[in-house]
């Protein structure tokens, strides 16, 4: 294909309002043309991601977006099936997965999207596409809030809230990899699971304050948010003075900040960003089979409507996929 070839169309779940689930709509739409050192990709799995049923609504990502129509969607997994001038790292047929051009719009939910090639890179072999489609984005955020936000060392203390999620089960293991105490928070189905993945100790937060178990902790990496429970501003009695709060959904509040500046804790917003050399690693803990990847439910890409709605109930161990039909 090259840029004087009539447009070809492919198959994507669009929107052309925000809301509930209900927006979501299957759709023919243009198909993408990779330009220079971009690579046309195959998707064969999508993840779904809190941030995408947040977009969906008018919040999240909305504001990067923009106004609706638009593709929802940054997880990939899939297949090269055309690279740009200038692509050295990949070639047709390699099977990839990436988070291309977060917060900007990737259109994951799709039967094809173009990015920059090195925002990919090669899926471990013995991972389906489906579980690959799981890893990006919550691997990510998970591997960047540990290893470049915290700078997590080993022999710390590690609080990991909403432990069973998507991210939370990422960042369990990989902060047990570092040599840190991992103290887990969720509820008590979840609990054999993360004991067995990574965690020391884990704290049922259906039975008890967690930051009423919790105390001396060298990092939190606070995964729920504020929200009605004030999350983010509980997680700060947690930690140790010179203690670091890594908050993930929503950032850092003023009451979080004040409460962080009376303690002597570093609050720190943070949000994930496409990192070449983050998912190389990640990469390779997954080839090494050193972390497990937990898919909750897949869906077909036509029911993107009954994933984010599963999603939404918050009860998911690991991710939720779609599987995208060509």
């Amino acid at each position: 294909m090259n840029s004087d070839s009539p447009a070809e169309t492919m198959t994507a779940i669009t929107q052309n309002a925000f809301g509930g689930s209900d927006v979501l709509t299957l759709a023919e739409v243009p198909r993408p043309i990779p330009v220079a050192t971009e690579v046309l990709v195959r998707v064969e799995a999508a993840g779904v991601n809190p941030v995408d049923w947040k977009t969906r609504a008018g919040s999240g990502m909305a504001a990067v977006v923009g106004e609706p129509p638009f593709v929802l969607g940054w997880d990939v997994a899939g297949i090269v099936e055309e690279v740009g001038f200038g692509v050295t790292t990949l070639a047709v047929g390699d099977r990839v997965f990436g988070m291309p051009w977060f917060p900007r719009p990737a259109g994951a939910y799709a039967q094809y999207v173009t990015a920059p090639s090195r925002q990919f890179v090669k899926i471990p072999d013995h991972l389906s596409f489906e579980e690959a489609a799981a890893v990006p984005l919550a691997a990510l955020t998970a591997w960047q809030a540990l290893v470049d936000t915290a700078r997590v060392e080993a022999g710390q203390t590690v609080v990991i809230t909403a432990a069973a999620g998507g991210v939370g089960h990422f960042a369990v293991q990989f902060a047990r990899q570092l040599g840190a105490r991992v103290i887990a928070v969720a509820s008590a189905r979840h609990h054999e699971w993360l004991l067995t993945h990574g965690a020391a100790e884990v704290v049922d937060y259906t039975q008890t304050r967690f930051e009423d178990e919790i105390s001396g902790a060298d990092v939190v990496i606070e995964l729920v948010g504020s929200g009605p429970d004030d999350t983010t501003r509980r997680a700060v009695g947690t930690l140790r003075a010179g203690g670091v709060l890594v908050a993930v959904p929503g950032g850092v509040s003023a009451p979080v900040a004040k409460a962080a500046e009376d303690a002597g804790v570093r609050a720190l917003p943070f949000l994930v960003e496409p990192d070449s050399a983050g998912m190389t690693a990640i990469a390779d803990t997954l080839a090494r089979h050193e972390v497990e990847v937990v898919v909750a439910e897949v869906f077909d890409l036509a029911d993107a409507a009954r994933a984010h709605e599963s999603g939404e109930t918050g009860r998911t161990r690991g991710k939720i996929v779609l599987r995208v039909q060509h």
